[in-house]
């Protein structure tokens, strides 16, 4: 009752705040002396003000406490009851896909005990197909088997029967092939081991005869020693070495004896040196 009652009474409750502001606001404005032109204007402003305020307020309690505010409950009534059913509905689909769910679960397990009792038949079927043919099949591998070691035994019987016949053959061969091979190398002239030897023959001085150096030289004989060319090298100061070039046999001659006889000569020869040597 008050509400309604307040509804329909005109009261401005906030007069002096709008007052008071509109006096701040010409004052800022204008200053605090202003003409009766401006007052007046502000106060049409004011009344419009106060005008909308009044609508406002009116607009407000009429929504509150007005037959609008007796018809919202209806509406949110009317809002719940449309949510509740579209939920229902929505239950009710999804009801529907968990019964085809379980259905297809139940599918799927017979399927798969059907599959379960099938299986063993099959495999007890399986070896009995295996046991029939192998048995048919493996005979003829037998029989090539005994074969088989039968005549690994007659060879092997053969083999250690004609045993001492071959060693006895080969044996012979082999006296034979070593006497050829015996007669062929007696008669072949043995081969002999050369060398190439370069000798060079220090003199004392300059005053040495070098021709009779070389005659002193040449004059060594040896079995399986054979002189060869010679000439004079300088060294320096009018001093002449003597390089001499000689085949000796390695079995018979050796380089020691070489410089053990060429030095004998020592009014002559002051030493030996080997310059090159080479086997041929």
């Amino acid at each position: 009752m008050a509400t309604n009652f307040l509804v329909h009474e005109k009261i401005w409750f906030d007069k002096f705040k709008y007052d008071d502001a509109e006096r701040q606001f010409y004052e800022r404005m204008n200053g605090p002396v202003a003409g009766s032109s401006r007052q007046e204007n502000g106060a049409s402003v004011i009344l419009r003000d106060i005008a909308r305020a009044r609508e406002n307020i009116q607009k407000s309690l009429a929504g509150s406490s007005g037959p609008g505010a007796s018809s919202g409950p209806g509406g949110d009534h009317s809002e719940l009851a449309s949510r509740i059913a579209s939920l229902e509905v929505e239950n009710q689909s999804l009801r529907g896909v968990v019964q085809g769910l379980q259905q297809a679960v139940s599918k799927l397990e017979a399927r798969l005990s059907a599959l379960e009792k099938s299986s063993p038949t099959h495999r007890a079927a399986a070896p009995q197909t295996q046991h029939v043919s192998p048995m048919r099949q493996v005979e003829p591998p037998a029989g090539k088997a005994a074969t088989a070691a039968e005549d690994d035994e007659d060879d092997a019987i053969d083999l250690f029967g004609s045993d001492d016949e071959e060693d006895k053959e080969a044996a012979r061969l082999r006296e034979e092939r070593l006497r050829q091979y015996a007669e062929k190398k007696a008669g072949r002239p043995a081969l002999v081991a050369k060398s190439s030897i370069l000798l060079d023959v220090k003199p004392w001085d300059d005053e040495t005869d070098m021709a009779q150096l070389e005659a002193c030289v040449r004059s060594i004989r040896l079995d399986g020693l054979t002189w060869g060319g010679s000439k004079l090298v300088p060294v320096g100061y009018g001093i002449r070495k003597l390089q001499i070039q000689c085949v000796v046999e390695d079995d018979k001659v050796g380089t020691d004896l070489l410089e053990e006889e060429i030095t004998k000569f020592e009014e002559h020869v002051q030493s030996v040196d080997i310059a090159a040597f080479n086997k041929i």
